[in-house]
């Protein structure tokens, strides 16, 4: 097999591999085909008024400020006086999309929705929108268009501003909520002109929504400590008192509009969220007017997780905590409409003002609505199960259900609501637990499945890194084995023919086929090459036994380390402490005396950083003024260096001199867009089109420049460090310099270690050219220690995505700064600033994928080789973190287990990608003006 053939083969191995955990822990939840569930009592309210405060942190709004003065005092008011207050519990990942769903749909959306944007709908789902009569929206572009369009009917109305008014460098992004509190004024005033409308509006079951984006725009932009943001308090707490006096007047006082009033989600102290910090996840919830308990004083004191009633001063007032998903069955129950279908939150019954009998049947319909959910879950999943296979969950069998509805009514019947709603709760808990083991029902055996295809994928590749560069060959086919060899292939057709028919009667996924067949061609594969395994064996008594044990043991133990190194950043500190030893075990220190301590030093600066917190800080752009400053010192002392050394033409000099005026021009762009939005005059244009133009010429700027070693890198690194510079907002700017010190430090030191061996010629580092066709008969075998060199190479690979994902919580959204692209827009646009930050995490490993092409060409050992070494190692953490993956505990755990294993697994992907990459950064050549000079090797 050649390479091209290996690497696309591969490469898709890898996509299954990493597509496989959506399917297996993100799939929907969500099913179809349910009744909707019927309250035969009238409800209290004709109309309900939701107001959502995107990103308010429930301690901004309840918290008194340092005077002891409450910056809301119309919420106060309601808390102290009218309604019903507590906190909202929100789930991760705690983002504006997935927040709106739990509070208007009643269920926790799952990833696949990232994909959308979260504007889209990836599955349908119903919504009090879609239950009411008529609802009308006003705000976001990104969050109202969701629920107009999973909406039935053409019911729901919405209103938004443009896009383009979400701009983080807004001068006050406030006025965002200001268009919204405007826009309902007017709509209400027009609709007294308009009978039709007016009509409309006194229908029972009517919903009006009102998004407020701008505490969410300031906090990203400002901070929630900031005075804009505390300042947007004030602005929407008098803007919800407005809005209730202008509906109340509307509507003559007639007592029938209830108001709810809550976040998505709230925000770290460091303007971001995602996350599961309670910042983020600790929202408020405020709710009066019809069908609603007024203030209660707490009788007895309180007990919660939190110790934030005092801190709040609002102890003697009743809280109470409700799950994000429980307010729509709570708006539900106040306007009369079905609870949403897909809902999965419990009706929260001391916020309701009524009597026990509309209690009891809203939580009768609560539970059967829930247990229609289940109901469809078992269906599905019985029909596409062998009935000799199929396992049902025994706690919710067909007659239990019959005996818990039934009792139920009963109960209802004969007046005992509270022992009703007892039961309901119940129901409610066995029907969720039932809920979840269908909905994981598939997982053990899809599970199986990958973990086999796994195993069978990386022992191939070690298999072909032992065929190819060990000296081992397989032994001389016989008929014999000719004979076994055709009779294991139609053992193998025969057991993806049974696999296959096995899945087509259970009416399985097409994506199961991929699962579940994947494994055996891998595994024919290895067989096949059974002869291999024999010659090992039998070369074994001759091979360095203490030595094999030995690199086994460090492999091992570097790849636990790596493990558990995801868990614990400073981990990495010890590992690049512990390699900073090299050169003294390895006694390369006798022959390289200055490499050895500048190998020490390099290692002991890179350690500092995994140390330092990644998120929580403030920007500095010192650091990356100053790492700008060390990139042209770099550069100059390389020009002076070269100055008499052959190999740096006129031509060369002046792109270097070029790209060093880039650098400066960044410098000066990045400065200038701090202190313009800091005086919120928002991003120049002239700014924003060099930045663009330097993320454009990043890419094809190397290839001028000539393809000697040190020539190109330092080529490469310039125009990767431009971008880096752009995108940078504090000291993780001079990262790329440190590594880059590491990096060439490393390519000085394997030289001088092949030199010792006396396996390298004496061709001098700054002669080689990487356009040099490698003569293949001077290309030597594999030898153990090239185990060590891919496994630096692993170590440096994982020391960039911890340092640029890890904050304690890989799973982190909130480790990224949307500060870090205000040179390139400050217009809130997820996939454009997903993929600059993306491009910046990148930057590090392509630094380390060129120094990897460098290492091979100074050493002359195939890059196949080491690149194959080094997916062996990446697939063991990648199946390692298979195994650690988790589907209970807090949310945390699970989506830190989950987004272990997809890091490690867009690791290798990214590796077998950026292999290609750096492959043309490094030997292709652009000449302008003559023939184009395209190198191969």
């Amino acid at each position: 097999m050649n390479m091209i053939t290996f690497f696309i083969i591969g490469l898709v191995v890898h996509v299954v591999f990493f597509i496989s955990i959506f399917d297996i822990y993100f799939t929907s939840p969500l099913v179809h085909g349910m009744t909707p569930q019927h309250v035969s009592l009238p409800p209290p309210a004709k109309r309900l008024v939701l107001f959502v405060a995107d990103g308010l942190r429930a301690d901004s709004l309840f918290k008194p400020d340092i005077n002891g003065t409450t910056r809301a005092p119309y919420m106060r008011s309601i808390i102290e006086e009218r309604g019903t207050w507590g906190v909202s519990h929100t789930r991760v990942p705690t983002e504006s999309r997935p927040g709106h769903v739990a509070v208007i749909a009643g269920f926790y959306e799952d990833v696949s929705a990232v994909a959308k944007g979260w504007k889209e709908n990836p599955v349908e789902f119903d919504s009090v929108f879609n239950e009411s009569r008529n609802t009308w929206c006003w705000g976001s572009p990104d969050i109202l268009p969701m629920f107009a369009k999973g909406a039935s009917g053409d019911h729901v109305y919405t209103y938004t501003y443009p896009a383009a008014m979400e701009d983080f460098a807004s001068t006050d992004a406030s006025k965002l909520d200001t268009w919204v509190f405007d826009e309902v004024k007017a709509f209400l005033s027009s609709a007294r002109e308009n009978q039709t409308l007016l009509s409309k509006l006194h229908e029972e079951q009517t919903v009006f929504f009102l998004h407020l984006l701008g505490l969410d725009t300031n906090g990203h932009a400002h901070r929630p400590m900031s005075k804009e943001y505390l300042d947007n308090i004030v602005l929407v707490d008098e803007g919800v008192a407005e809005m209730v006096s202008v509906v109340e007047e509307f509507y003559g006082n007639d007592g029938r509009t209830a108001y709810v009033f809550t976040a998505d989600h709230g925000m770290t102290n460091w303007g971001s969220h995602g996350a599961s910090h309670p910042s983020e996840t600790l929202t408020p919830l405020v709710a009066w007017g019809a069908g609603l308990q007024t203030a209660q004083r707490a009788s007895t004191s309180q007990t919660f997780d939190d110790d934030y009633l005092k801190e709040w001063k609002l102890e003697t007032y009743k809280r109470v905590d409700v799950n994000q998903a429980d307010i729509a069955p709570l708006m539900s129950s106040l306007i009369g409409v079905p609870i949403p279908l897909n809902s999965v939150g419990v009706l929260p019954l001391q916020y309701l003002n009524n009597s026990q009998h509309f209690k009891a049947e809203s939580m009768y319909a609560n539970a059967i609505q829930i247990l229609e959910q289940f109901k469809v879950k078992m269906a599905q999943k019985k029909e596409t199960t062998l009935s000799f296979l199929f396992t049902p969950y025994q706690i919710l069998t067909d007659t239990k259900q019959m005996e818990f509805v039934h009792h139920t009514r009963e109960l209802i019947q004969k007046g005992q609501f509270d022992d009703a709603i007892k039961q309901c709760e119940t129901l409610i808990a066995q029907a969720m637990e039932g809920l979840s083991y269908y909905h994981t029902y598939d997982r053990f055996f899809l599970g199986s499945s990958v973990v086999l295809g796994f195993i069978g994928w990386t022992s191939y590749v070690v298999i072909l890194i032992l065929k190819t560069h060990a000296s081992l060959r397989k032994p001389p086919a016989s008929r014999d084995m000719q004979m076994s060899g055709s009779g294991l292939q139609w053992v193998f057709i025969c057991v993806g023919l049974l696999v296959s028919l096995f899945l087509l009667v259970q009416a399985s996924p097409v994506t199961y086929y991929i699962y579940c067949l994947l494994p055996v061609p891998v595994w024919y594969s290895v067989f096949k090459e059974f002869g291999i395994l024999v010659s090992l064996i039998r070369s074994a008594p001759s091979l360095p036994l203490s030595k094999c044990f030995g690199y086994f043991v460090l492999v091992t133990f570097g790849i636990e380390l790596l493990v558990v190194s995801f868990f614990y950043r400073a981990m990495l500190t010890l590992g690049l402490i512990a390699l900073a030893l090299w050169p003294f075990v390895s006694g390369l220190y006798r022959k390289a005396t200055s490499g050895s301590v500048s190998w020490v030093l390099s290692c002991l600066c890179l350690a500092v950083f995994p140390v330092l917190p990644v998120v929580g800080r403030e920007a500095n752009i010192n650091y990356v003024l100053s790492a700008g400053a060390l990139s042209l010192l770099i550069s100059f002392c390389y020009l002076w260096s070269s100055h008499g050394r052959a190999g740096l033409h006129v031509r060369d000099r002046w792109l270097f001199v070029v790209q060093m005026l880039q650098v400066l021009l960044c410098v000066y762009v990045l400065a200038s867009t701090h202190a313009s939005l800091q005086l919120k005059q928002g991003l120049p244009l002239f700014n924003q089109l060099i930045s663009w133009a330097t993320l454009v010429s990043s890419f094809f700027v190397p290839l001028l420049t000539s393809t000697r070693l040190f020539h190109r890198l330092l080529s490469i690194l310039l125009s990767l460090i431009c971008v880096y510079l752009l995108l940078s907002t504090g000291y993780e700017a001079l990262f790329p310099l440190v590594l880059s010190w590491l990096m060439f430090v490393w390519i000085n030191m394997e030289k001088e270690a092949m030199d010792t061996q006396g396996v390298s010629g004496r061709t001098e580092l700054h002669r080689i050219d990487f356009a040099e066709h490698i003569d293949l008969t001077r290309i030597r075998q594999l030898r153990l220690d090239d185990i060590r060199r891919s496994y630096f190479f692993s170590v440096q690979v994982f020391f960039i995505i911890i340092a640029f994902f890890g904050t304690g919580n890989i799973a982190s959204i909130n480790s990224f700064d949307p500060a870090s692209v205000y040179c390139f827009l400050t217009v809130f646009n997820p996939f454009i600033m997903g993929g600059l930050l993306m491009w910046k995490v990148l930057i590090p490993f392509i630094i380390v994928t060129c120094t990897f092409e460098s290492v091979q060409v100074s050493t002359r050992l195939s890059s196949r080789s080491l690149f194959l070494i080094v997916l062996v190692i990446s697939d063991l953490m990648a199946l390692h973190f298979f195994f650690l993956v988790k589907d209970y505990g807090s949310w945390l755990d699970i989506g830190t287990s989950i987004s272990h294993y997809v890091i490690v697994m867009s690791m290798t992907i990214f590796l077998m990608l950026l292999s290609v990459m750096t492959h043309i950064l490094t030997s292709k050549r652009i000449l302008i003006g003559r023939k184009m000079k395209m190198h191969f090797k």
